[in-house]
């Protein structure tokens, strides 16, 4: 889950891997942490749960990267091609509900219900998506998807809180973060390689039955957690009752109502994008820190230039396959491998950006890091242009993956610089709830701006060479808005000062 970031619970987090994956802003330890004693994240203890996490982390990035490689050819096969960007922010508008659910839900009964609903619909939704009919059907299922992701990932988080001390916890964090680089690399190629001999149904019907082995792991693990509740009292109404769950409600429906009609441009849809606008306006000023979208010197920066950054990222990157296999005939094999490297140098950049002599320079570092993002982005529509091979697009997106890397895990770093240390755990969730609502606004740009630039006429059955002559605008679009986004989030990287 790219994008998919979790409410947090008060674990800090630095925010150096790629989307999705989570490590604390504690100094890096061992990995089995036998720095201590009693054990560490491997010892007898906590074997089986950190195994199980591991697997169930390693699960949802492989999802997350197995999808963008299917993407192209399932939308193109259900005649949804208008309605693409809508297989993915359907997925980010959902976890944006469910982290805050999550939250409520584990602070009054605990996390072992959320974390147990959350890879059940996970799984119901892949479900679902595999089976569609319709694009409409398929959408549907990747916001059942989204609510199980957004589910898990908060709940995993406030499992770590309660089976391990505080001296694991730098280890067991870090082993998410690990969680993802494999998926990375190998997701795409067997997503494609699944996608083009077998079709791309079973890339989601397929993931499932992988859900059974990290549970059975786990399972002895969690029934022995502490069953204490910190938070308030209360059953379902209550949690759902909740101030944070009506606000991030009100949001979704928000986003999905602007969505459509973006999607739908007539005069009929003037009524839905005012509804929309209407709860999104009010519920995310009371969402994020007071100044965050005037952009106020500080905390509330940083928290801006995190939704900016995630949303340009993920709104570019999800339209990339579907360019490269329409337009430049690439296999989905192919197409899904180009945004390999991004991963990786994402992980080089988090890397750097961390050296104590470079701590100085922290703001310079998240401004440098959305240059390199906007231009990563820019070149990528350059893989339209006759003559100009499609690697380009891998190149691009290994300068963007390390500007990423610059950026998010700095602005981690300056989060908790900024923050009180009881404010730590309430900034950290707004930092997250903006990466959220960056992916969803973004991606429902994307798509709208895709749709009004004559992509939804894309043929859906065309042969490569027809593709290579589709609706280039289209791309160049979302491309070119998507980059004066990071640009414009590298002016305001002045005010985190």
């Amino acid at each position: 889950m790219t994008a998919d970031r979790p409410h947090d619970h008060g674990i800090g987090t630095d925010d150096s891997a790629p989307p999705g994956a989570e490590t604390t802003t504690v100094a890096a330890r061992p990995a089995d942490g036998s720095g201590g004693p009693g054990g560490g994240i491997l010892g007898r203890a906590h074997r089986a749960l950190t195994l199980g996490i591991i697997s169930v982390v390693s699960l949802v990035a492989f999802e997350a990267s197995a999808v963008n490689t299917a993407m192209p050819v399932a939308a193109r096969a259900l005649d949804g091609i208008g309605l693409y960007a809508f297989g993915f922010s359907a997925f980010f508008t959902a976890s944006l509900f469910a982290m805050a659910l999550a939250g409520e839900w584990s602070d009054r009964r605990g996390p072992l219900g959320p974390l147990f609903t959350g890879i059940a619909a996970f799984g119901a939704g892949l479900l679902v998506a595999g089976a569609a009919g319709s694009m409409g059907m398929f959408i549907a299922g990747r916001g059942v998807q989204g609510v199980g992701g957004g589910l898990v990932v908060v709940s995993l988080y406030v499992v770590v809180g309660r089976a391990y001390p505080e001296r694991l916890r730098p280890s067991i964090m870090a082993s998410f973060s690990a969680a993802w680089v494999v998926p990375v690399i190998v997701g795409p190629l067997v997503a494609g390689t699944v996608t083009e001999h077998l079709g791309w149904r079973w890339v989601f019907l397929a993931i499932p039955a992988l859900i059974l082995l990290p549970l059975a792991v786990m399972l002895p693990a969690l029934r022995a957690l502490p069953r204490d509740r910190t938070g308030p009292p209360g059953g379902v109404r209550q949690v759902l009752g909740s101030r944070r769950c009506l606000l991030a409600l009100a949001v979704a429906v928000g986003a999905c109502l602007v969505q459509y009609a973006g999607q739908h441009p007539s005069w009929s849809a003037l009524l839905p994008a005012a509804a929309g606008l209407a709860l999104l306006a009010p519920t995310l000023v009371r969402l994020l820190p007071r100044g965050t979208f005037r952009a106020a010197r500080g905390l509330p920066t940083v928290v801006l230039l995190r939704g900016l950054s995630a949303g340009a990222l993920v709104a570019a990157e999800s339209f990339i396959p579907l360019m490269l296999v329409t337009q430049r005939g690439l296999s989905a094999t192919l197409a899904g491998l180009s945004l390999t490297g991004g991963g990786l140098t994402w992980a080089l950049g988090s890397y750097v950006q961390s050296r104590p002599r470079l701590e100085p320079y922290r703001e310079r570092l998240m401004g440098l890091g959305l240059v390199l993002l906007a231009v990563a982005i820019a070149l990528v529509p350059l893989a339209l242009v006759d003559g100009v091979p499609a690697a380009v697009v891998a190149a691009a997106w290994t300068v963007g993956g390390f500007g990423m890397g610059l950026n998010i895990s700095s602005g981690g770093v300056l989060l908790l610089k900024l923050s009180r240390p009881e404010e730590a755990g309430s900034n950290s969730a707004s930092l997250q709830m903006a990466d959220a609502l960056g992916n969803v606004t973004f991606v429902g740009v994307g798509g709208v701006l895709f749709v009004a630039f004559g992509g939804g006429s894309i043929a859906t059955h065309a042969s490569a060479a027809a593709g290579a002559a589709g609706q280039p605008a289209a791309f160049v679009a979302v491309f070119a808005t998507m980059a004066v986004v990071a640009l414009l989030g590298a002016g305001a990287a002045c005010r985190l000062k």
